[in-house]
């Protein structure tokens, strides 16, 4: 009996993977309080890289090449969060506060870029009661760059909040948590978005948008109420000039691995990210599938993600390099990339789904590994961990948003040829332009394998160490993971 009892009580830790990521400065119960910001994040990016660009290509029938360089503007933004993170580290404020301003500014500007979007969207398509010229370009513009800045300004607060109130024991756990809560949070809002627009209107858009941004603002309300402790300040302490990076930038740009550390995560990150913009459309325009379907797509996009992540803390617990799973991540991405092209001369969207999960759980190995083999470089001077991700962060978002809006304007000139006879009689389909991006990711794959090249030979030839680092074990830490 007692036997019995013990193994009952010991059977909630077992079914909570995070459930030992609580601590005294910061219970299980606030943590999970304190992830929902990550919710509304995934949620907001659903809405940008998912159902809207969808909305604007097909139903409302602007461009590509616009819809690609409205959503590559909230992900340019991303470089500044090194910045953003900074600015909370170093902010003095009377009461003390450092990261609730920012987490709570953060949540204004997103739910004001949400809550502008739709009627913004309307006018970009056409609406004919509006006839000011470049109108909608420039709302939308405008909506676009306040929900990016304020995704990137809450989640990097959120983060640093977390990490702070984060045992040193702790801190990857509670930060590995919210990763999870970000890609939980994009697969739920896509059910749900999908659903509600399942009977897409003009009407409808506008509920579900606004709703999504009235729903930012209780989620992320919720989420930091009570949160960081009040430490008063003299006016002395807050006069004191605050530290510069110019030092710190110097040491990290010195070393030789770091920077072909970020070539790959440019590269990769150009190939895992330029049919964002395309992925949705290419399932309504080409396969013929509705909104609530290809929303769906971010649904198993996350899934994949998932399953990176945990085949990320398996091998990492048995003391994998991260640069052979650099490699492994990229391999799963060709055949998943193959299989999105093949999806449409077999008009299968079975083999279309299984291959934007493919690209989910490729991207998410890619970017859990490239953050590892950051986070375990070993530092240079002054140049810390905190930098690492910084340039990290910089070189992932800048080819996320050059290679989004590459997408659309490489589909539209690559159609225009199709469509006017130029490359043939066999190649005149709306596919083509697809087609030819998909290709472009596959050769840009193969590109990152060969830059990885050297580092994955390091790891063979030092298999108990990473770049000189002590050999990774134990569970995953994901501390202070950015996106």
């Amino acid at each position: 009996m007692i036997f019995a009892r013990t193994h009952i009580k010991a059977l909630p830790a077992k079914l909570l993977p995070f459930s030992d990521a609580g601590s005294d400065d910061l219970p299980l119960g606030q943590l999970l309080r304190l992830s929902l910001f990550q919710i509304s994040v995934g949620m907001a990016t659903v809405m940008l890289l998912g159902t809207l660009n969808r909305v604007m290509i097909v139903e409302l029938s602007v461009p590509a090449m616009i819809v690609a360089v409205m959503i590559a503007l909230p992900v340019l933004i991303a470089p500044f969060r090194a910045l953003l993170g900074f600015r909370s580290d170093t902010y003095r404020s009377a009461i003390g506060w450092k990261r609730i301003p920012y987490l709570w500014f953060g949540s204004l500007w997103q739910m004001g870029g949400l809550a502008i979007m739709p009627a913004s969207l309307l006018v970009l398509g056409g609406d004919p009661h509006h006839q000011v010229p470049f109108a909608g370009e420039v709302l939308a513009a405008l909506a676009f760059l306040m929900t990016g800045l304020g995704l990137h300004m809450t989640q990097t607060a959120g983060l640093a909040l977390a990490a702070d109130r984060a045992s040193d024991e702790t801190r990857p756990r509670v930060v590995a948590l919210l990763y999870v809560m970000f890609l939980i949070g994009m697969g739920l809002s896509a059910l749900v978005i999908g659903y509600l627009l399942r009977d897409f209107s003009h009407l409808k858009l506008i509920q579900v948008v606004q709703g999504a941004a009235v729903a930012t603002v209780l989620l992320n309300l919720i989420a930091l109420w009570r949160q960081e402790k009040v430490r008063p300040m003299s006016r002395d302490e807050r006069a004191e000039p605050r530290p510069a990076f110019r030092d710190a930038w110097a040491d990290y740009a010195k070393g030789g691995d770091a920077g072909r550390l970020l070539v790959v995560v440019f590269l990769g990150t150009m190939a895992f990210n330029m049919q964002d913009v395309l992925l949705e459309p290419y399932g309504g325009e080409i396969l013929g599938l509705s909104v609530s379907a290809t929303t769906l797509l971010t649904a198993t996009w996350a899934a994949g993600a998932l399953l990176g992540f945990a085949l990320a803390a398996r091998w990492l617990a048995r003391g994998h390099s991260p640069y052979r799973m650099i490699a492994r991540g990229i391999l799963i991405g060709l055949p998943a990339f193959s299989a999105v092209v093949f999806s449409a001369p077999m008009a299968s969207p079975a083999l279309f789904y299984a291959g934007a999960t493919g690209i989910g759980l490729g991207g998410g190995l890619f970017a859990v590994a490239t953050l590892t083999a950051a986070m375990t470089m070993p530092a240079r001077g002054i140049a810390g961990r905190g930098l690492a991700l910084g340039a990290w962060g910089a070189a992932q978002a800048t080819a996320a948003g050059l290679s989004i809006a590459l997408g659309g304007t490489i589909r539209d000139g690559i159609n225009a040829l199709a469509t006017n006879g130029a490359l043939g009689e066999a190649l005149a389909t709306p596919a083509t332009g697809y087609s030819t991006v998909y290709h472009i990711e596959i050769a840009l794959l193969f590109v990152t394998l060969i830059a990885l090249g050297p580092l994955v030979r390091l790891s063979f030839l030092e298999p108990q160490t990473q770049t000189g680092n002590p050999k990774i074990g134990g569970k995953i830490g994901l501390a202070d993971f950015p996106t």
